[in-house]
């Protein structure tokens, strides 16, 4: 056809599909896509664009950015097919159409195998001993009229590699055989077939048991395509990828070849009617059998992997937004045995005051060096929170601690003792040894930033983890083996959602809780930090654009997550988006009051009308946003610290017996239930089938990481290291 650029992109197509997936409507949709593709963020849309979307949530607006992405990636790839085929000069008017028309990528590259540059293949070959035209009259399958060896005798040449009339048959049968496994309705019928009614199955490979051995419940597995849950299949995955497990898809292949023989061997008289029989099998297990096979299987992964980045996403979301324990002088407690315990003391603010080691634990057991050094900072710092690491010694050191505060309390009746909490440090050494590290603390070692660490993850959670890799976390479920750019999309996704939802100081921030603002990024991060630096705070927001390359834009995305206490607007300290202070003024005008006296009033808030606000500016939702936010400004959506208590005498596997009662912290949530965090230096788990007295469909229904359970502890396999428990028996 001649033709080089093809446009395949098609908007109001893409609006019309994404509205059917996503349920909405197409104007909410394309409004939605246009500030999108104008550059605006989700936080941002979501928040300060009800009216242009007709109040769109987050996450409404996540699954139309997702399926326009989606849509662009087809229709990229459409253009490249459609360039290549019309390189070839193969493009016919009816195939570009069936290209432009396709909205199932596996379809599309269906569409697009017999164009495919290959590999070198038996029917390559040959084809290049000029066998294709033979090839060519057995698919027509029409009667020969003729000997059998009349038509044979003219490809038969020793010097092209086909010295008898079986060479010749079996080459041309090799092209047959192909070019079946190419049609797309033979591809899309047996895709179906796989899908309804395969099975797959995982084997133990020869000579791998004993190393296989976490892998047992798969040595011999089978279960249906449609059945199978994600998490069993990344197991299978995962033993594969390992080298110990042969994962595959089981047909019934009497069916399939009863079923194909005479679709594709269509007619019984024809003179080579018995070689394309056994051409039929031959295309069925060497060809299309394993195209299925992979195909089914590619389909599986990337199921499972969107489901497992969900349960990650959601659990990280529940553990950003931990209860902040608040602006309290916090010890922060890195256990260890030979190498001792290291504390760091740091402020309110997050300032790193001082560090000390201790030694109470195994081998050195300096039960009074270790009580002197924690009472004295205590007593100096006035030390009102000690966060313990849940490491290597956590309860051994939790136990020391417990003791040393009782003493402390009966011997000091002027106030409460400092409240104890464990907390997890996953995460902590990689975030120590970091860069990121290396540049807040530069003169510490890196036990000591450790420690620092776990302090800040009491006082704030969301502000400490967003300077992690959120991988290193440890609330995914088989994080590395899922697809890892739609990981890191969804969980930089996910933390900017929760950075915006709580808002963030601008003035007390690190760069790496202000990189996750909307609109603002790493690098205007870093300079923000600097102009405070050399500057001083910002006292109000408008001064956010002397940053330098701060433009308007990204003032527009971030304003209205951005707080400044105590500057000379109140409003900066709130919500309520710079572009509708306009507003707010109004509102103080008709109330005769001041700004300062309508912030945080909730009696004179409510006396106002949303609906007389209203103006071609600002629409009835956001005005309904504002007196809200006026009401209760700057309010924390994380609900309120609540410590779990570990059983005292319960510090490891041992200790437990079968039908304690005990509290724990959900510490992960899968899609087959949720594990706890007893104390014991191994998580129990809770079986989706013990979670609740009532059905449970996902354990993400009941229950989220970070919540305190009571839970029973059903079983204890000390070889295996498992622990069974149950939330409904307590």
């Amino acid at each position: 056809m001649g033709n080089s650029t093809f446009s395949c992109f098609d908007l109001e197509e893409a609006v019309r599909a994404i509205a059917t997936a996503a349920g909405v409507a197409e104007h909410q949709v394309r409004t939605a896509v246009e500030l999108l593709e104008a550059g605006n963020t989700l936080p941002f849309i979501a928040r300060y664009r009800k009216e242009a979307t007709s109040g769109l949530d987050e996450t409404a607006l996540r699954i139309i950015e997702d399926a326009l992405a989606k849509a662009h990636e087809l229709a990229r790839r459409k253009e490249t097919i459609l360039r290549t085929i019309d390189q070839q000069g193969l493009l016919t008017p009816d195939l570009q159409r069936q290209i432009e028309t396709c909205q199932d990528k596996r379809v599309l590259e269906d569409l697009y195998l017999p164009f495919k540059p290959k590999r070198r293949t038996r029917a390559t070959m040959a084809r290049e001993r000029g066998l294709q035209p033979l090839a060519d009259l057995l698919l027509q399958q029409r009667p020969l009229g003729r000997p059998r060896s009349d038509v044979l005798r003219p490809f038969i040449n020793p010097e092209n590699d086909v010295p008898d009339e079986q060479a010749a048959i079996q080459g041309a049968c090799d092209i047959v055989a192909e070019q079946w496994s190419e049609d797309i309705g033979t591809r899309g019928w047996l895709s179906q077939q796989a899908s309804e009614f395969g099975r797959v199955y995982s084997k133990v490979k020869r000579g791998k048991k004993e190393d296989a051995a976490k892998f047992e419940m798969y040595f011999d597995h089978h279960e249906p395509v449609k059945r199978i849950p994600s998490h069993r299949l990344l197991a299978m995955k995962r033993g594969e990828a390992d080298g110990l497990l042969r994962v595959g898809i089981e047909l019934d292949d009497d069916y399939m070849l009863r079923k194909l023989k005479p679709r594709l061997a269509s007619n019984r008289q024809f003179e080579f009617h018995q070689e394309l029989l056994a051409t039929v099998e031959d295309c069925y297990q060497r060809l299309l059998l394993p195209a299925t096979e992979s195909a089914t299987l590619q389909h599986l992964k990337e199921r499972a992997d969107e489901e497992a980045i969900q349960v990650f996403v959601q659990n990280l979301r529940n553990l950003l937004l931990s209860p902040p324990a608040g602006p309290e002088v916090t010890m922060g407690i890195d256990p260890g045995f030979r190498t001792g315990c290291k504390v760091a003391v740091v402020d309110g603010t997050g300032k790193f005051l001082e560090s000390r080691t201790i030694f109470p634990t195994a081998p050195r057991n300096d039960i009074t060096g270790a009580t002197a050094t924690l009472r004295d900072l205590i007593a100096r710092h006035n030390v009102q929170l000690i966060a313990i690491g849940n490491g290597t010694a956590s309860r051994e050191t939790d136990a020391f601690v417990n003791k040393m505060l009782k003493d402390l309390s009966r011997e000091d009746d002027r106030g409460r003792p400092p409240t104890k909490v464990m907390v997890s440090e996953s995460g902590a050494s990689i975030y120590s040894a970091s860069e990121l590290a290396a540049r807040e603390y530069p003169d510490l070692d890196l036990t000591v930033r450790g420690a620092i660490s776990i302090a800040h993850r009491l006082q704030d959670p969301l502000a400490e983890l967003v300077k992690i890799d959120p991988k290193s976390i440890g609330v995914g479920q088989y994080q590395h083996d899922v697809n890892q750019t739609l990981l890191r999309r969804g969980l930089d996704r996910e933390v900017q959602s929760c950075v915006n939802s709580v808002g963030v100081d601008v003035n007390m921030a690190s760069s790496s809780l202000l990189a996750h603002v909307a609109g603002i990024g790493p690098k205007l991060a870093d300079r923000i930090v600097e102009h405070r630096d050399t500057r001083g705070p910002f006292d109000c927001r408008k001064q956010l654009l002397d940053v330098p390359k701060l433009g308007n834009k990204a003032f527009e995305q971030a304003a209205g997550f951005l707080r400044i206490r105590d500057g000379h607007q109140p409003l900066d300290n709130s919500a309520v988006h710079p572009e509708s202070y306009h507003v707010v003024e109004k509102m103080v005008t008709k109330l005769g009051a001041t700004t300062s006296q309508l912030v945080g009033n909730a009696v004179l808030a409510a006396k106002l009308d949303a609906q007389d606000f209203v103006d071609e500016h600002c629409g009835l939702l956001t005005v309904e946003d504002i007196l809200a936010e006026l009401a209760k400004p700057g309010r924390d959506p994380r609900s309120e610290f609540k410590v779990a208590r570990f059983a005292e005498g319960v510090n490891d596997l041992k200790d437990l017996k079968n039908g304690m009662i005990l509290e724990g912290v959900i510490s992960n949530v899968t899609k087959f239930g949720a594990f706890v965090d007893l104390g014991v230096h191994q998580d129990g788990l809770i079986h989706i089938s013990e979670l609740a007295n009532e059905y449970v469909q996902a354990p993400s229904d009941v229950v989220s990481v970070g919540d305190v359970v009571r839970v029973k502890v059903l079983d204890v396999d000390l070889q295996r290291r498992r622990i069974a428990l149950s939330r409904k028996q307590v």
